[in-house]
């Protein structure tokens, strides 16, 4: 599983860090770090994180081969 963050198209509105707390983080002026390769018990929160973005700029990979 990958998490790719478009940071051109984040405007900061830190939805994803309620969503998945754990996975995002805004720290000073709007910066946001995440994680890219979160554990996979963590695909519920990311997949929350996903859908919460105003802009829709987080997107999660998941490999062919992993369990849903």
């Amino acid at each position: 599983m990958r998490v790719v963050v478009d940071l051109n198209r984040c405007q900061g509105y830190a939805q994803c860090c309620y969503a998945a707390p754990g996975a995002f983080e805004v720290r000073g002026h709007e910066i946001l770090f995440y994680d890219p390769a979160p554990p996979r018990a963590r695909r519920g929160e990311i997949e929350r994180a996903v859908q919460a973005c105003p802009v829709r700029a987080i997107s999660l990979q998941v490999d062919f081969g992993e369990a849903p």
